[in-house]
């Protein structure tokens, strides 16, 4: 069966001499792994390979057979290209990371379109933006919703967040929780946009502190979920 479809690549990993295994997240198909044979051998497929960086958006036309557990892909178009996000060091290093997190996270072969949307739409937001320091924050956040275990705000107004249920509470119950500056950070970006995070002010270390807890929550909601390997050169990056 032969299907167009749009994708984000998440990752790559060389494989033989000139070959590249690709694992994409498809607008029809959910998350799909390629074996792209002969890509790196020459200079034509060189420019086909430069399409397969972390989170570019491109178009495939692939060869697809549900009993392979590799597909093939046929042709390949970018749909979007990016202004700053593979060529800014910084946004480079988010890109690198996200799509470590974002490949430990996403497995299902089906489609979704709404996070799909969320996905196109945040990674143009942050090319396009000048500051951006806490975008990975309010990212993971919000692919929470997506993922099933967006926090529950019925008692916001309490002081500490359980990180093992998801929900606040008057005091802390398991030993996963989050107190002081880092659940007033939760309060707030739970109520901000994309367009109004530059206005979220903090020093390298609160970023840090809430990104560790946030990758707690995340382990401790999906079981398949591994730490970045990029996570160390990512926080000397932003530190």
């Amino acid at each position: 069966m032969i299907i167009t479809t749009n994708a984000i690549v998440l990752s790559k990993l060389k494989y033989r001499d000139n070959d590249l295994i690709v694992k994409c997240f498809t607008q029809e198909k959910g998350v799909i792994s390629f074996l792209l044979r002969g890509i790196l051998k020459s200079k034509k497929s060189q420019n086909k390979a430069a399409y397969f960086q972390p989170l570019s958006q491109i178009q495939i036309v692939i060869d697809y057979k549900s009993n392979r557990s590799l597909q093939t892909i046929k042709e390949t178009k970018l749909t979007v290209i990016y202004s700053s996000l593979h060529s800014h060091v910084l946004k480079s290093s988010i890109v690198l990371f996200l799509s470590e997190v974002l490949s430990s996270t996403l497995h299902e072969e089906e489609a979704d379109e709404a996070l799909f949307s969320y996905l196109e739409n945040t990674l143009l937001w942050l090319d396009s933006q000048s500051e951006y320091a806490n975008f990975h924050l309010l990212f993971l956040l919000k692919l929470t919703k997506y993922l099933g275990f967006y926090p529950d705000t019925r008692a916001i107004e309490l002081p500490n967040f359980n990180l093992n249920e998801g929900r606040f509470e008057l005091k802390p119950v398991f030993k996963h929780n989050m107190a002081g500056p880092n659940v007033l950070l939760l309060k707030q970006l739970l109520e901000t946009p994309f367009d109004a995070l530059p206005d979220i002010k903090i020093n390298a270390t609160q970023r840090q502190s809430f990104l560790s807890a946030m990758l707690i929550y995340f382990e401790l909601h999906l079981g398949s979920f591994k730490r970045p390997k990029s996570l160390q050169v990512f926080n000397q990056v932003f530190g």
